[in-house]
């Protein structure tokens, strides 16, 4: 970066004052925010979005914003990188009230009430913002009943989240539990099954019994489950691999594990 750059950047950062909240970037997460009736405090937008067409994508973002009470700036490309958290805003950065974590009670009340098995993933100190997106979109898609994550020495729902995500943060429940060990202990007083992943594992995914109230525990990257968790599983679960890596990224596991528990539950 030019000195010029470096300034100019650097002076718009400094114009730039942020509303309380979260913050999204790019086209899919906003509209998918808009969507689910999430409150939009601010949204800053490309310049030429307010020079196009309305049919154009960003001037319909920045229209349904302000419908919304959003208060929408229109600057230059140098401002939205200053402050942009991933890297791939698509000229849309919006502040929006805060994602509120669900209430585990309230997600099995309302799965008892509709007569249907929860499903939940449960996820061990997951550190990369990428693989808790990645997570939530496959949680969406294959209809999990909620994302487990804990308070502490995790990561948390971000913009990268968000956008990685690709809008599946808005329809996803998501709880922030104080200890896994003591959920864990819980669910399986309710009547849970708790499987957990493990390379030393006998069982392979596709050989146990998905059916009934079910939680899936994924481990961080890394070092996997810890120990103390890893002991309260029911079953211990692996992917077979024949590589010489026998690694798969925490989202990648999650994905091939919960799309075959979900066809034997008939998804």
């Amino acid at each position: 970066m030019s000195r010029e750059d470096e300034q100019k950047f650097q002076r718009n950062r400094q114009k730039i004052e942020l509303a309380p909240g979260e913050q999204i970037e790019g086209r899919n997460p906003l509209q998918e925010a808009l969507r689910a009736g999430r409150k939009v405090r601010q949204l800053y937008i490309l310049n030429r979005a307010n020079k196009v067409s309305q049919s154009d994508p960003l001037a319909k973002l920045a229209k349904q914003s302000e419908a919304g009470g959003a208060s929408v700036f229109y600057v230059d490309r140098a401002a939205l990188d200053s402050i942009a958290i991933s890297n791939a805003h698509q000229g849309v950065i919006a502040i929006v009230e805060e994602y509120g974590y669900a209430d585990l009670d309230a997600v099995l009340r309302a799965e008892e009430a509709a007569g249907t098995s929860p499903f939940l993933i449960l996820l061990d100190n997951l550190q990369d913002a990428h693989n808790l997106g990645a997570i939530l979109r496959i949680a969406d898609g294959a209809g999990v009943s909620a994302v487990l994550i804990p308070k502490h020495r995790s990561v948390s729902l971000n913009a990268v989240v968000a956008k990685t995500s690709a809008g599946a943060i808005e329809y996803v429940p998501v709880c922030q539990e104080t200890n896994l060990t003591q959920t864990v202990l819980r669910l399986k007083e309710a009547g849970f099954w708790i499987y957990g992943t493990s390379d030393a594992a006998k069982d392979k995914y596709y050989d146990v019994d998905w059916k009934g109230k079910v939680a899936l525990i994924i481990g961080s990257e890394g070092r996997g489950i810890g120990e103390k968790l890893l002991k309260h599983c029911d079953f211990q679960i692996t992917i077979p691999q024949r590589g010489e890596i026998n690694s798969l990224n925490a989202s990648v596991a999650c994905g091939i594990i919960t799309f075959e528990a979900m066809r034997q539950r008939g998804l």
